[in-house]
């Protein structure tokens, strides 16, 4: 009972130094930022609230098109990282062609900027004049997102396969499966589970990049944000529509860190992942 006292009080004691001082850096930081020379400009140009209200509305309204696209791109991603991952994980040499063709795939879009794959996309292709290729820069811009997101999905997945033992699979052999059962029914469930937390990271990185198609013309919430400052030349609306991604973003965050949290603690009691 003393012990456990002890610690209670220990806990209340930190509690009370991190309250304090979080309070006193964000007071210090407040003061350092009010007080500085060229604030009330800072002010009026990037924290009117007139401004905020009239903008609001509309990012919103664009935020609905980052949503669709978030998620109808992160779904086709999922489904072509993984397809990458397995191909890249095949054995045996006459799969050698298949895995140096998804490597070089990975290799390609991990080391190409996200600007210039969506550029390319959107003002290349229409100028190919294809027959029956669509040039609408929305479905050319998430085409991109795909192309490039599925390079870093596959590294989550493969890794996650990867971290399976090989005993897990040479006991999936030793039962009669085929090499194909084994990464469906045994590989892969364990590999998908372990990946989750990181694979949420790269939804929430996806649900901030959508905001890069504006570039084609289409009006989300970044563009929508964009239109109003040209306008009236202030920039609250940018900070308008920063703070709405901020808004979504924390709670794929919080729950990234409490399966990872999860995972760890299953770890350490010696249950499965």
């Amino acid at each position: 009972m003393a012990h456990e006292a002890y610690r209670r009080s220990r806990a209340r004691r930190s509690t009370l130094i991190a309250t304090a001082s979080t309070v006193l850096t964000a007071v210090a930081l407040y003061l350092l930022v009010v007080n500085s020379p060229g604030w009330e400009v800072t002010r009026r140009t990037f924290f009117n609230l007139d401004y905020a209200r009239q903008a609001l509305p509309e990012v919103l309204r664009g935020l609905r098109l980052n949503l669709e696209l978030m998620l109808g791109c992160g779904v086709l991603i999922l489904v072509f990282g993984l397809l990458l991952a397995v191909l890249r994980t095949l054995r045996g040499p006459v799969f050698l062609p298949v895995r140096l063709l998804a490597t070089a795939y990975v290799d390609f879009f991990l080391g190409l900027p996200m600007i210039i794959c969506l550029l390319v996309m959107i003002t290349g292709v229409p100028a190919l004049r294809l027959t029956g290729v669509t040039t609408d820069p929305l479905l050319l811009g998430g085409a991109a997102l795909v192309l490039t997101y599925s390079a870093y999905v596959s590294e989550v997945f493969r890794s996650g396969i990867e971290s399976v033992h090989p005993s897990q699979r040479a006991a999936a052999r030793s039962l009669g499966l085929t090499n194909t059962q084994a990464m469906r029914y045994v590989v892969l469930p364990q590999a998908v589970r372990r990946v989750v937390p990181p694979l949420i990271n790269n939804l929430v990185s996806l649900q901030k990049d959508t905001g890069l198609v504006s570039i084609g013309g289409a009006i989300d919430a970044v563009y929508a944000a964009k239109i109003i400052a040209a306008h009236s030349f202030n920039f609250t609306p940018y900070l308008v529509a920063g703070v709405v991604f901020i808004v979504l973003t924390i709670p794929l965050t919080r729950l990234a860190d409490w399966l990872t949290g999860r995972m760890n603690r299953r770890q350490l009691q010696g249950g499965a992942v």
